[in-house]
């Protein structure tokens, strides 16, 4: 399969800078602020792939927001300090899982559309709050 130059130029930007941030030491809120990025970035390039016809494309970008969602976002979770709040969490990434596992096997656009709007105004909140929270520390 061929990909362009740009596509491969872009991806090992994507890389190093995802490099740089953690070993930069990234701030939590930003290293979880990376995995919504990343996923959305995922969900976008398998809508992308499936558009074209591109099977693989779609599995890889499918199999690779599935990682995200589970060996991220939800790996994270402290259920024990997170209460109600992180068992929700918890139970909507799997319902994310559950839906990208049927776009996948179904190619269906329309699950990664709706997983996508799921996921994207948890990540503008998260976004949100850690913009909050530099404000706040810029003040004091």
């Amino acid at each position: 399969m061929y990909t362009p130059p740009a596509a491969r130029a872009a991806r090992a930007y994507q890389r190093v800078a995802v490099e740089s941030s953690i070993e930069g030491g990234a701030s939590p809120h930003r290293l979880v602020e990376m995995l919504y990025e990343g996923l959305g970035q995922s969900l976008l390039a398998a809508q992308g792939a499936l558009a074209r016809g591109d099977i693989a494309a779609k599995g890889e970008q499918i199999g690779r927001a599935v990682r995200l969602l589970e060996e991220g976002l939800k790996a994270g979770l402290d259920l024990s300090r997170g209460g109600e709040l992180a068992g929700r969490l918890r139970a909507l990434f799997d319902y994310c899982i559950g839906r990208l596992t049927l776009a996948n096997v179904r190619n269906e656009p329309a699950l990664l559309a709706e997983v996508a709007g799921i996921i994207s105004p948890l990540a503008q909140a998260w976004s949100e709050i850690g913009q909050t929270r530099a404000v706040a520390t810029y003040s004091a």
